[in-house]
């Protein structure tokens, strides 16, 4: 094997071996069990790398599982109007289209190779394209299969199952090379997680026009999208050479791990440039006193990542509903063809909207932005750390956290209910009570339990890096928890019901537990 490609899949391996040990040493009921030097005994180095290796062969096929999974079961529960094959090619296609610049791996400023090419000195154009070659592979292995199973099932021709993967590696393969050039006109190196707002703007549009023809019977053919596929494969042939040949990937990855070199340098210094992305209003004052002085003077300092981004989804989903509205009142007909649709989406709606609300809650954004602008400074004094302040300020927080989220939740709650009643659905008055309710118990739910979970497991050091493995581990599985939701389909008394019920529980049984164990809990990590 060559040197280079043995070295960068060592310096991978043992990234995630020395993160496996870790997370094994910091999880609270192993953490009194396992010895302190756990790093140096053989035996759990092993099992390490066993699990390291399993990741590895499993983190193949799981992410592209979920990928083609996502797409038929968003065609299966929202596009009934048109053929599952024509649908699934459509979405798939503008998926593609996105993620041709937002997940490159050319330019992701990862880690290791910060390690590799900056600390160690390797050869950054043998290690760039060793990594990059080996994440393609990743993207054929793992998308064959499920191109094939999801594809066939859903009506594709088996030379267009063949397509669909090509043309996502050819499609990134054509955007590398594009980037390429464009690095040798201007000189700036393209990151892809640092995107503009032309890009953003571009996301949000190609989501648009991916998930909502489909659900009004307009789609691109699955044969014109495979044949678009066949194109993007013969472009990323094209462009093998560019991307295989250029000898400057040392000046991008030097341009694109400026930041990570300066914030391994100083931690201070990366707390510092942290806070500056986050407060965007210095010269807020407030009128209040105490606690809640110092509260409304955050909320007021981080208005773009709270209320503004609150506001914004406000606005597109009264704008959304108020178009939804008016369609049905203006077009002839529509109410009569739009209520067996949606009295059909009825009983899958609520557990769709679990994910939806799970997406534009601001919770772990605020968690975040209070420990790196507040909380990282006031946990050093021990009056901060005392039981009376510290669970005084935990209310006024879940208070502002609840109102900024209830916003967006109340006028989706509220639009959807509206064009429910304009269509004619019967529903009755306690089935939309219930609708609204169990979408704003939702909304408080996710408030709670992103702050709850930042009191118990408060999961940053000083140098605002994560190093809780158990508070990550909970939010991947609030994660999957909120995407099992869209597969069941439950009563809407049910499970609005039930939604209702639980989010009562939880939330009173989880501010119970921060009442009586934040104290000694809430701290800043080493």
């Amino acid at each position: 094997m060559d040197k280079t490609l043995q070295i960068a899949f060592r310096l991978r391996n043992t990234y995630r071996v020395n993160s496996i040990l870790y997370a094994l040493r910091s999880l609270p009921v192993l953490k009194k069990l396992l010895p302190e030097d756990l790093y140096y005994v053989q035996a759990f180095k092993v099992f390490a790398n066993l699990v390291s290796a399993l990741w590895a062969v499993v983190s193949i096929f799981l992410g592209k599982g979920l990928y083609y999974g996502l797409i038929a079961v968003y065609v299966g529960m929202a596009c009934s109007r048109s053929a599952a094959g024509d649908a699934f090619a459509h979405v798939f296609l503008f998926l593609t289209l996105i993620g041709g610049f937002t997940n490159t791996s050319l330019f992701d400023p990862s880690r290791d190779k910060y390690y590799a090419i900056i600390l160690m000195r390797m050869d950054a154009n043998r290690y760039v394209l060793y990594r990059y070659a080996y994440d393609l592979f990743r993207i054929l292995a793992g998308s064959v299969p499920f191109a094939f199973y999801f594809g066939l099932r859903d009506g594709l021709p088996a030379w267009g199952c063949v397509l669909l993967p090509l043309g996502v590696m050819g499609y990134k393969l054509a955007v590398a090379a594009w980037s390429l050039f464009d690095y040798e006109r201007k000189g700036l190196a393209y990151n892809e997680n640092r995107l503009g707002k032309i890009f953003w703007l571009a996301v949000v549009l190609l989501l648009a026009a991916g998930y909502l023809p489909p659900v009004f019977g307009f789609v691109i053919p699955a044969e014109a999208v495979c044949g678009l596929m066949g194109a993007f494969a013969l472009a990323g042939a094209l462009s093998v050479r560019k991307v295989f040949s250029f000898r400057r990937y040392r000046e991008i990855v030097q341009q694109l791990t400026a930041r990570s070199m300066q914030q391994m340098d100083s931690a201070a210094a990366a707390g510092q440039k942290q806070q500056a992305s986050l407060i965007d209003n210095l010269s807020a004052t407030s009128r209040k006193k105490g606690l809640a002085y110092l509260n409304d003077l955050f909320v007021k300092r981080h208005r773009k990542i709270l209320w503004k981004a609150s506001l914004r989804q406000t606005a597109v989903f009264a704008i959304a509903a108020c178009l939804g509205a008016g369609a049905l009142l203006a077009i002839p007909g529509a109410r009569e063809a739009a209520r067996p649709v949606i009295e059909a989406l009825l009983p899958r709606a609520l557990p769709y909207l679990v994910f939806i609300m799970y997406a534009v809650n601001r919770g772990s954004g605020f968690t975040k932005a209070l420990f790196f602008n507040c909380d990282r400074s006031l946990l050093t004094y021990p009056c901060f750390k005392a039981p009376r302040p510290l669970l005084r300020l935990f209310a006024i927080r879940l208070r502002g956290i609840i109102a900024v989220n209830l916003l967006p939740a109340g006028v989706l709650a509220a639009g959807l209910a509206v064009i429910a009643a304009l269509a004619g659905c019967r529903l009755g008055i306690l089935g939309y009570l219930v609708f609204i309710l169990a979408l704003l118990a939702l909304s408080v739910f996710f408030s709670v339990h992103y702050l709850v979970l930042y009191y118990l497991m408060q999961p940053y050091n000083a140098g605002t890096e994560m190093k809780s493995p158990a508070y990550a581990m909970v939010c991947s599985l609030t994660y999957f928890a909120a995407f099992f939701c869209m597969r069941l389909e439950v009563p809407l008394y049910w499970f609005g019901g039930l939604c209702i019920l639980f989010c009562a529980a939880y939330c009173g049984i989880a501010c119970l537990l921060v009442y009586r164990f934040a104290p000694g809990r809430f701290r800043i990590r080493t």
